[in-house]
């Protein structure tokens, strides 16, 4: 080999390992198509492409994700997506109004469910939020309605998302805001944290790295979404 040919080779490990060195600062890998997207992705590449950060703006799919996230504390979120039809049947498919009125013996039921995950406090907190779904529905006419008031403004958003925002950020203003007037209203399982993984979820802010091929998709659907 050449000495021009050797610094050219070590030229190009170089800007190599540059490369990968900025990508994993941005959060983001190269999917086999060439194309960024978040470090996470490969774990959930259905759930990242599609469903995450995707603005959600139905009462009973909002009322499931914050039980589905109050479930997951403790427990990696893919866990929870694997048995989240399991969730759905065993729940009447969150719907809040039905879960309402679940007694002593429906948790006995779902403690025995293996399809799920048998925690009791948190299947007696599915129940009591549904309660609690139920009257700030009727007291404010849609339980997304109420949940989008607390969508952060622009002003409180980063510029960038990227590594060193996801692993600083677990809680935001916004997710504190809204984890303590849920809990006025008697909710339970809904801390700062478990908020912040929902917002991030239906839509309410979008973490996807700036450099993934779907933060500007998300960006767009946002922007189309017509808040409730």
């Amino acid at each position: 080999m050449t000495a021009t040919a050797a610094q050219r080779s070590a030229a190009q490990r170089d800007a190599a390992q540059r490369s990968a060195a900025e990508q994993d600062a941005a959060g983001l890998i190269v999917d086999a198509h060439g194309a960024p997207r978040c470090f996470w992705q490969p774990s959930m590449p259905d759930y990242h492409d599609h469903e995450w950060g995707r603005p959600v703006g139905s009462d009973r799919r909002l009322y499931e994700k914050i039980c589905l996230e109050g479930f997951q504390a403790g427990m990696a979120w893919i866990t929870i997506l694997r048995k989240r039809e399991a969730f759905r049947e065993a729940f009447d498919d969150f719907d809040f109004e039905r879960v309402a009125r679940y007694t002593d013996q429906d948790v006995d039921r779902l403690m025995a469910n293996p399809g799920i995950v048998r925690n009791r406090a948190k299947i007696v907190s599915t129940i009591n939020n549904a309660r609690r779904a139920v009257d700030l529905a009727l007291e404010t006419g849609s339980l997304a309605a109420w949940l989008w008031r607390h969508e952060p403004a622009a002003t409180e958003r980063p510029k960038t998302v990227d590594l060193a925002y996801w692993n600083g950020n677990p809680t935001s203003g916004a997710s504190v805001s809204l984890s303590k007037a849920l809990k006025k209203r008697g909710w339970t399982f809904v801390g700062p944290t478990t908020m912040y993984a929902f917002m991030q979820a239906v839509g309410m802010v979008n973490d996807h790295m700036s450099g993934c091929v779907c933060h500007a998709a998300v960006q767009a659907a946002r922007a189309q979404f017509q808040r409730p």
